[in-house]
């Protein structure tokens, strides 16, 4: 008879081997697709190669002298010759990342700084009382506007008064 240990133990021996198993399937699929990007990796390098080669072979006959057909008297310009290269400094690796990152991670960290700052807790409390602040300002003006209005609405509806009438 089987028992529940044995049987836990075939369940359990079962899943290693699946787990196994997909394992080794992953790495064999893995394993092709680095075999296929390297494949290609070198196919684009040959083709490259090729590229140079054809450039530094049109570049060398180019530069080859070609024979002028007599001696000229003077020459104006120095037209259709090829000057010499000159020797280009080398760039350093850090030179050109501090160039391409530098400017917009400055860009960046000064807006981290701007929010974080923006959100801090002092800044939300002054601009919490700006605003009550300027709510009440607002509310009083308001207030003041109505009152004159008022004013203004009553001496409208007065009767005008002649300063004769009152005399007699």
């Amino acid at each position: 008879m089987d028992s529940p240990l044995t049987l836990g133990l075939a369940l359990a021996l079962g899943a290693a081997l699946l787990v196994v198993v997909a394992l080794v399937v992953q790495g064999g699929r893995a394993r092709a697709a680095t075999r296929a990007e390297i494949a290609a990796a070198r196919a684009e390098s040959a083709l490259l190669r090729e590229r140079v080669e054809d450039l530094a072979a049109r570049v060398e006959r180019r530069d080859a002298p070609v024979a002028a057909a007599g001696p000229a008297a003077y020459v104006i310009t120095d037209a259709g010759t090829v000057p010499p290269l000159e020797p280009r400094p080398m760039v350093s690796d850090r030179v050109v990342l501090n160039a391409a990152l530098g400017e917009p991670l400055v860009r960046a960290v000064a807006l981290g700084h701007g929010v974080r700052r923006a959100l801090s807790a002092e800044s939300r409390n002054r601009i919490r009382f700006e605003m009550r602040r300027e709510a009440k300002r607002a509310r009083k003006q308001r207030r003041r506007e109505m009152r004159d209005a008022y004013r203004e609405a009553r001496l409208a509806r007065r009767p005008t008064e002649d300063p004769g009438a009152r005399a007699a």
